[in-house]
């Protein structure tokens, strides 16, 4: 049964890729949900969970995330756990949660193939309860995302700046860091510049690399970026953007259903689906069964299909 528009809230943050770039993309959208879904906008700043909330005892039930993978994130952690579903409209700059549900760029379209998709549960990553979808990392990730944003802010958003960011970053990176990590009953003392945790099947696929069985299955694929100079790690970064790093050589990997990190900083700075966050340590990785329900499009719906 098709979608009720009356029980759509959308909440769009007006600073994600798209939104930024195309002011006119979520009219788009809206057009296609009708006169009856709701439309809210809401500003980084202010805390996106109490606009989840807000429109949950407001009674809709689906809760629409109009942005990037940040937003989509953030409505996600507000509804975990919850019976109200999560719609994405994928208006950020790489959108790959939406991608991994057959959720093409053109907004209209992600909308029509919400009104017809249904309810579908998944299950989660959490790291010390913080919800992820894609990924989570500590290390060299979390401070290319700082550079990232300072380089939006001053040249806006695009792909080609979010690359160079990582080049820039990775030129004047600091020493790799020691970090203890328990899995399956067994430690490991060892030292990495990035530890990259991974929840998106479709990512892992997108960059060419083994474990997305491991995702369907409830686990992590975890990657370790084997220690080096900085020379190594940008051959290694620019392999792996290129679908063309050597799991076992370049980096270590692993797959597991819950482990516990211990970095040398007691609050380390962690990246989840491109936010960052301090977290205190240790960080525990958990996956939560079915946690989250989600509306998926129908087969025929799928972009490419």
């Amino acid at each position: 049964m098709p979608l009720d528009p009356a029980t759509i809230c959308v909440l769009a943050n007006p600073g994600s890729g798209l939104n930024s770039r195309d002011a006119a993309a979520i009219d788009r959208a809206m057009a296609v949900f009708g006169p009856a879904a709701t439309l809210r906008r809401w500003q980084p700043d202010e805390p996106l969970a109490d606009a989840v909330a807000q429109a949950l005892a407001d009674g809709f039930t689906t809760i629409v995330a109009a942005g990037g993978d940040g937003t989509v994130r953030g409505v996600a952690e507000a509804l975990m756990g919850r019976e109200a579903a999560l719609g994405v409209l994928p208006l950020g700059t790489f959108n790959f949660f939406a991608r991994g549900l057959g959720l093409g760029p053109d907004p209209a379209e992600a909308a029509r193939a919400l009104l017809a998709g249904r309810v579908h549960r998944i299950s989660v990553g959490t790291v010390n309860g913080r919800l992820f979808l894609n990924n989570a990392s500590l290390g060299l990730y979390p401070l290319i995302l700082q550079t990232r944003e300072r380089a939006y802010r001053r040249f806006g958003r695009s792909r080609l700046m979010a690359y160079w960011t990582v080049i820039s970053t990775l030129a004047g990176a600091r020493a790799t860091r020691r970090m203890v990590i328990h899995a399956d009953g067994q430690s490991h003392d060892l030292r990495s510049p990035l530890l990259f945790v991974a929840r998106s099947a479709y990512q892992l696929r997108h960059y060419n690399l083994g474990g997305a069985e491991a995702i369907s299955a409830d686990r992590f694929v975890v990657f370790l970026l084997r220690d080096g100079s900085r020379w190594q790690m940008l051959k290694a970064v620019a392999k792996l953007a290129l679908g063309r790093v050597e799991v076992g050589r370049e980096i270590a990997s692993f797959q597991t259903a819950a482990m516990e990190v211990t970095p040398a900083s007691r609050r380390p700075l962690v990246a989840m689906d491109g936010e960052r966050e301090r977290i205190r340590a240790p960080l525990r990785f958990v996956i939560h069964a079915d946690a989250l329900a989600v509306i998926v499009p129908r087969p025929e719906d799928r972009a490419g299909a």
